[in-house]
C-alpha cells in the first residue's frame, strides 16, 4: 500500500504540472544521446497550451545585442513550479523551476531567460488520444523564453535569486549566439530521468532535457568562454526518476501501422490512456490503479525519447521526485 501513495503522490506531480537507436560497434549506447534536429519542426494546431508560452518575450525569439564592454551580472533563479498560481505549494515538495538572469551595467536593464514547455508539463509528458491518428500523439516541445524584467518577488518570495557572477557584453552576445543554435536544434522536452537504480553506481539510461537541464548548458557555455561564475549556497534542482532494468527498445511511429505489432500498439495506447488529460476525479483515481497495476505490479513502462518508444522494466523504488543538489558546472 505504501508503493500506491508513494506512485500516486509521483504520478499527481506529473498531471499538475535520430530515427536509430544509438549504437558503437553493435553495443548500446547509454544514457541514449538526446537527438538533435537541423531546425525546429512547426506545431501542429491541435498542440494548445493553457497559459500562452512567453508572453512578454520576443516572438521570433531575439535576444538583443549588448555592448561589447557592457558589464553583464548574472543570477540564478528558482522557484516553485506554478507560483504565479499556487504560491509556494509546490515548493513544500521541492518541486521546482529554474531560470537565469542578466542585468546590464550601461542600461540598468534587467532580463530573464528560461526553457520551459511550450504547451504546458503534462502535454511533455504523455501524449493525447486523436481519433484520426493512429499512432499517441505529441504535444512535447520545449524552448527558451528571454524577455525584459526579473520579477524579484516572483523568485525571491519562495525560492532564489542569487548574483552568481560578472561577464562582458561580448560574453553575452556569443552567449546568445549559443542559445539561439541550441533552441533552434534541441526541441523537445523531457521530463523522466531513467536509472537502474538509485545507487551512486547506478547506470543512466535517459537523461532528462528540462528547465534545468538548460541552466546547466547555459551555465557551462558561459564557464567554456571563461566566465567565473560562483553560488554562496548549494545548489539543489528537481529531477522526476524512473528505475528499471535495461531498457527493450520497441520501435518508432510505425509500430501502431504494422499488423505484426498490433498487440504491441494495442499495449501502449492502453498505458497512455491511464494517463489522458481532461479525466474526471472518479477517472483519475480508476486511472491512478491501472497505471499503480502496469508499473509496479506487471512492472512495465512505455517510455517514449527522441520520438521512439521504449519498454522499461521498472524496479523499486520504480519513481521518486528528488531535489538533489548538482554544482555549478
Amino acid at each position: 500500500m505504501n508503493y500506491l501513495v508513494y506512485f500516486i503522490h509521483a504520478a499527481l506531480h506529473c498531471w499538475i504540472v535520430g530515427s536509430v537507436v544509438s549504437s558503437v560497434n553493435g553495443q548500446q549506447v547509454w544514457p541514449v544521446p538526446y537527438k538533435r534536429l537541423d531546425r525546429r519542426p512547426d506545431v501542429d494546431p491541435f498542440c494548445q497550451a493553457l497559459y500562452p508560452f512567453c508572453p512578454t518575450g520576443d516572438p521570433d525569439g531575439r535576444i538583443p545585442v549588448m555592448s561589447d564592454s557592457d558589464i553583464i551580472s548574472v543570477f540564478r533563479l528558482q522557484t516553485p513550479v506554478w507560483e504565479f498560481k499556487y504560491g509556494d505549494m509546490l515548493g513544500k515538495f521541492h518541486i521546482m523551476h529554474d531560470a537565469i538572469g542578466f542585468g546590464s551595467a550601461r542600461t540598468e536593464r534587467n532580463f530573464t531567460m528560461e526553457w520551459y514547455e511550450l504547451f504546458q508539463l503534462g502535454n511533455c509528458t504523455f501524449p493525447h488520444e486523436r481519433a484520426s491518428v493512429s499512432a499517441p500523439f505529441w504535444c512535447n516541445q520545449g524552448a527558451a523564453c528571454f524577455y525584459e524584467g526579473i520579477d524579484d518577488i516572483h523568485w525571491k518570495q519562495n525560492g532564489t535569486l542569487e548574483k552568481i557572477g560578472e561577464i562582458s557584453g561580448e560574453m553575452f552576445n556569443e552567449m546568445a549566439r549559443w542559445v539561439q543554435e541550441d533552441n533552434e536544434t534541441g526541441v523537445y522536452y523531457e521530463t523522466w530521468m531513467v536509472k537502474s537504480d538509485p545507487g551512486a553506481n547506478a547506470t543512466t539510461w535517459f537523461e532528462s532535457y528540462d528547465c534545468s537541464q538548460f541552466v546547466h548548458r547555459t551555465y557551462k557555455t558561459l564557464l567554456d568562454m571563461g566566465a567565473e561564475l560562483s553560488s554562496q549556497t548549494p545548489t539543489y534542482y528537481t529531477k522526476i526518476y524512473l528505475y528499471s532494468g535495461e531498457p527493450l527498445y520497441l520501435g518508432d511511429d510505425s509500430i501502431f501501422q504494422q499488423s505484426s505489432t498490433k498487440d504491441l500498439a494495442t499495449d501502449i495506447k492502453k498505458f497512455y490512456h491511464s494517463f489522458r488529460s481532461h479525466q474526471s476525479v472518479i477517472e483519475m483515481i480508476e486511472s491512478l490503479l491501472e497505471a499503480f497495476e502496469k508499473m509496479v505490479l506487471e512492472k512495465t513502462f512505455y517510455f517514449y525519447y527522441n520520438s521512439e518508444y521504449w519498454k522499461l522494466p521498472m524496479k523499486y523504488p520504480y519513481i521518486k521526485i528528488i531535489y538533489e543538489e548538482i554544482p555549478l558546472p
